[in-house]
């Protein structure tokens, strides 16, 4: 892959189900491997795109964000996946679009304050205003659509509420949340942040060291408590696939690259 192409957007995803719900509604023209990492490129919904797995955690998917950047001629990148609720306010099902991404597991101190990034002087990396907007409006729009099908009635009639969308703070680290006491205390240290993943964070500072624009979308999918790894595996089997699908479809047709 080199420079001598079209711009395209670029879309990383945390889980393999949700990859193959968007492949499947892709029009690919091409693949590559490079790195153990498959990207596919063609046409999503009448956008240029190039989509790929993310693998698992900060180091993996600063790799894959890395070759993004580097391999093709991206303009903004686009994140989507699941997450851990430390805000007890949110329900399975909510969406939040990061404002900031933090690394909640990031800690050098005494030589710098707790959870600041070395060399950058500060904690945290702020998405692109432009494309949390656009990623929030998508989502509401697919979440209407959802809401207003009947096959989905019973499954939102056993929530406390319909699920919401929020545009919030955001904490990534290489740990999945499954202790009330951890995610109580990583709530305790970053205050503005609503729910934690494993991926957001790393791609923040790559999509910040080039300057391509970025969001982050992810989707309540777990209460990070010991009930996590059922729900988590649960949600992801039935509903994250569809979340992902309906979210970016809505994205990309209100949000054509220019």
């Amino acid at each position: 892959m080199n420079k001598d192409i079209s711009p395209r957007i670029a879309i990383m995803s945390a889980m393999h189900e949700e990859i193959a719900s968007l492949i499947d509604a892709m029009d690919v023209h091409e693949d590559a491997v490079i790195g153990g990492r498959r990207y596919y490129i063609g046409t999503l919904f009448g956008a240029d795109v190039v989509l790929v797995f993310a693998h698992w955690g900060k180091v993996a998917a600063a790799i894959t964000a890395t070759c993004l950047v580097t391999k093709f001629n991206i303009t903004k990148l686009i994140f989507t996946g699941v997450a851990g609720a430390i805000n007890a306010t949110l329900v399975q099902g909510d969406v939040i679009v990061a404002k900031n991404l933090y690394q909640h597991d990031l800690d050098v101190r005494p030589i710098l304050p707790r959870h600041e990034i070395p060399l950058l002087g500060r904690a945290a990396i702020a998405a692109s205003n432009e494309l949390a907007d656009a990623l929030a409006q998508a989502a509401q729009s697919y979440l209407d659509e959802r809401n207003e099908k009947s096959e989905h009635a019973r499954l939102e009639t056993e929530r406390t509420r319909q699920p919401i969308v929020r545009q919030a703070d955001i904490a990534s680290g290489d740990q999945f949340i499954s202790d009330t006491s951890l995610a109580q205390n990583i709530a305790q240290r970053l205050p503005s942040v609503v729910c934690v993943e494993m991926e957001g964070a790393a791609v923040a500072q790559v999509c910040d060291a080039y300057s391509i624009p970025f969001g982050v979308v992810r989707t309540i999918s777990d209460a990070a408590n010991g009930d996590s790894e059922q729900d988590f595996s649960v949600f992801i089997e039935q509903t994250a696939r569809d979340y992902s699908l309906g979210i970016v479809r809505s994205f990309v047709i209100s949000h054509k690259q220019t």
